[in-house]
């Protein structure tokens, strides 16, 4: 071989070291320059460098440069197209990836077991199991199904989308699982609301010999979280520390124990992890802000808010959301408007779900007009810019607003959701808009984009209901798809006690009863129906028996806002 081209050789692997040294320590600036001297030196045609352009630029989150790059290649083979559709997954447009997918075949391009698993991650990111099938078909026809990074993707592309069975089908049928294997389906389960079944998969892979790791401890900690199992998330703590892993450097293992002791109501255990921590990430921040806050103690969740803003980690739009949410929850506007002006100030605060926190939290604090201002300027309205201020218009009995809302969405090409034909039938019933109920109740029932939910049928009868249309609230009880739940029921018993419809009333109120015998409040509304309608012996009778069975039903807690300061008051007698 000739100097030359043992020259040329070295100089092109020298270009490629350093391109791929640059890709993994995300260095922009330096891999242009190096784009810039292979590209003068005469090497801007060649595939293999090309290829760590696409990998590089992709990294930084620069897709426009990776994808002139990949389109000005003169010849592009699968590492290309498969590091343009990494690309556009780490940027979070999994659909372009898709694409990108799709247009391989044209272009007589057989994809291989990285192809393969960059498609599997972009159909679970859509949660559209249907491509991810035909994706799974063509792996086991290729003979790629077998491959262990391909099996793994299938497996979380199925728990992604919620089909389980097929995930765990997959994850039987792999001829060697690796310790990712096992992760994606703990994972899964937990994802799902199967966390027993993850609990299990945990003690069958030690028993298997699989050494767990972070991935699978935060995991199983997550299913512990779901399932309220606090034994078993603290006996994986002790476990932890026993065997002297470094937990509290561990930022995401321990972020996942303070969610569990958080969601379990273990705030001191909760706090005294977190006070260890010694790099505390935004998820453990939130988490205990939350915590507090649901348990009450709002001045704490405050002060660690506080703290949050003066520490160098950056609030992001979840942690913001989840603030706001808090004070909507209490209608605690003065320090909601807190928070409007802290997220003016800070780079998140430009997010849409911010916004919907700030326009969710003015309309539950009472402001109207307030919500109204900050929705138009809201700069891109997702579907949740919309149906939050149609369900605060809703609550606020503007059912006129609400339907003149929803119609400017339809105007503007944003399609609704199960949600938002949820907050316009409550909008409708809390107005009393009886025709205009039917006819969008009607339009749902339509829309084969949806399928409504007991919600829905929920709504349509407790909107019947206050109007006096018992007859026609029972028929649709009766003729619904799917299982009325007991709400439901409850709703048209309230209603045959406010119109004075005995016999419907005792007729649905003993059907309650029978499903629901020891809840107190279905025979506190058994026995107003019988008052109701002059039947003092059945009425009492009633209350007797919730006495002989030992029922007590909870009394009712407010809040009341005192010169910024909070107190909670209760009352606990029956009615």
């Amino acid at each position: 071989m000739h100097q030359g081209s043992i020259s040329l050789i070295a100089e092109r692997q020298i270009f490629a070291k350093l391109l791929r040294n640059c890709s993994r320590n995300r260095l922009t600036d330096e891999g242009k320059k190096i784009h810039a001297a292979l590209v003068k030196m005469g090497y801007g045609s060649d595939t293999m460098l090309g290829n760590d352009l696409i990998d590089l630029y992709g990294k930084c989150g620069r897709m426009d440069i990776a994808c002139a790059v990949f389109d000005r290649m003169p010849e592009r083979n699968v590492v290309s197209w498969t590091a343009l559709m990494c690309g556009h997954l780490q940027k979070g447009n999994p659909k372009s990836s898709l694409v990108l997918f799709c247009h391989m075949g044209h272009f007589n391009v057989k994809p291989n077991e990285f192809t393969f698993s960059t498609s599997f991650k972009a159909c679970g990111f859509l949660n559209i199991p249907e491509h991810g099938i035909q994706i799974h078909g063509m792996c086991v026809r290729t003979g790629f199904g077998r491959f262990p990074v391909v099996g793994n993707s299938i497996t979380d592309m199925y728990s992604r989308c919620g089909k389980i069975i097929e995930a765990a089908q997959v994850f039987d049928e792999m001829p060697v699982r690796s310790l990712i294997s096992w992760n994606v389906m703990i994972a899964g389960h937990a994802l799902v609301g199967m966390g027993d079944e993850s609990l299990l998969l945990f003690k069958k892979m030690q028993k298997e010999g699989q050494k767990p790791d972070d991935f699978t401890f935060t995991s199983t900690l997550k299913a512990c979280s779901g399932l309220g199992a606090i034994r078993e998330g603290t006996q994986i703590h002790a476990h932890l520390i026993t065997r002297g892993f470094p937990l509290y450097v561990q930022t995401i293992i321990a972020g996942a124990l303070v969610d569990l002791y958080v969601k379990n109501g273990h705030l001191f255990e909760a706090r005294q992890v977190f006070n260890r921590l010694e790099q505390k990430s935004v998820i453990s921040w939130s988490a205990l802000i939350l915590g507090y806050a649901q348990q009450g103690d709002l001045m704490e969740a405050m002060d660690l808010f506080s703290q949050l803003t003066q520490s160098p980690i950056r609030v992001d739009g979840f942690v913001l959301s989840i603030i706001l949410g808090v004070f909507a929850d209490f209608s605690l506007v003065e320090q909601g408007k807190q928070i409007h002006c802290y997220s003016i100030k800070v780079p998140s605060g430009l997010e849409t779900s911010v916004a919907n926190s700030i326009v969710d939290m003015y309309l539950k604090c009472g402001l109207t007009e307030e919500a109204k201002r900050r929705f138009v300027e809201i700069a891109v309205k997702n579907v949740v810019s919309w149906t939050v201020m149609i369900t605060g218009y809703g609550k606020h009995g503007l059912g006129r607003e609400a339907i003149h809302l929803f119609e400017k969405m339809h105007q503007e090409d944003v399609e609704p959701d199960g949600v938002t034909y949820l907050a316009l039938l409550s909008a409708c019933s809390h107005s009393g808009l009886v025709e205009e109920s039917r006819v969008y109740f009607s339009r749902l029932c339509k829309d084969r984009r949806i399928e409504p939910r007991v919600e829905h049928y929920a709504c349509m009868v407790d909107l019947l209901g206050r109007a006096g249309c018992l007859e026609e609230a029972k028929k649709i009880i009766l003729n619904m798809p799917i299982k009325p739940n007991i709400g439901i029921l409850q709703t048209l018993v309230g209603a045959c006690r406010v119109h004075g419809e005995l016999e419907m009333g005792r007729e649905l109120g003993e059907m309650v009863l029978r499903l629901d015998g020891k809840n107190p409040a279905n025979y506190v509304m058994m026995s107003n129906i019988y008052a109701g309608a002059g039947y003092w012996n059945e009425s009492e009778r009633v209350r007797e028996c919730v006495k002989l069975k030992g029922l007590k039903k909870e009394g009712g807690s407010s809040w009341v806002e005192v010169e910024k300061g909070e107190f909670m008051s209760s009352t606990m007698e029956m009615r």
